[in-house]
């Protein structure tokens, strides 16, 4: 089970420390000293997808040098802003990476091994799209 704690600090500033002790500062857009909870819920999401992809990507002996992954999301209007689409971008770069290879990575993290997807699916609808950057034969 995973647990988490957060210790308000002041105003509208928070820390919050991880099931290994790692700690990260939040705060409202207002305070500006913090990352915006809802904005950790999308790292949340790409790093999970990230951490698959990569596993995966290696296990197919791909011969990546960089992963980069945009999260977007479009909330509602009206509190408490919910979340209803979530767009997942991934840039892949490498030398001769397949294509195949790279969506059935994507496709094996989102609908199968990313437990932030399985969880933020019931809610908003998940999409993505991939680019591969071949590098320079320098």
């Amino acid at each position: 089970m995973g647990e988490v704690q957060i210790t308000w600090v002041q105003n509208e500033q928070f820390i919050g420390t991880d099931s290994t002790n790692h700690s990260i500062v939040l705060s409202t857009t207002k305070d500006g000293t913090g990352s915006k909870p809802s904005d950790l819920l999308l790292i949340g999401l790409g790093a999970c997808s990230g951490v698959d992809v990569v596993g995966i990507l290696v296990k197919k002996q791909q011969n990546f040098t960089g992963l980069q992954i945009k999260v977007s999301g479009q909330q509602d209007t009206d509190p408490p802003w919910t979340f209803r689409k979530l767009h997942i971008e991934y840039i892949v770069r490498g030398k001769g990476i397949s294509e195949k290879a790279v969506q059935q990575a994507i496709e094996l993290s989102e609908d199968k091994y990313c437990s932030v997807a399985a969880t933020l699916r019931g809610v908003a609808e998940i999409t993505s799209s991939f680019q591969i950057v071949e590098d320079s034969s320098d």
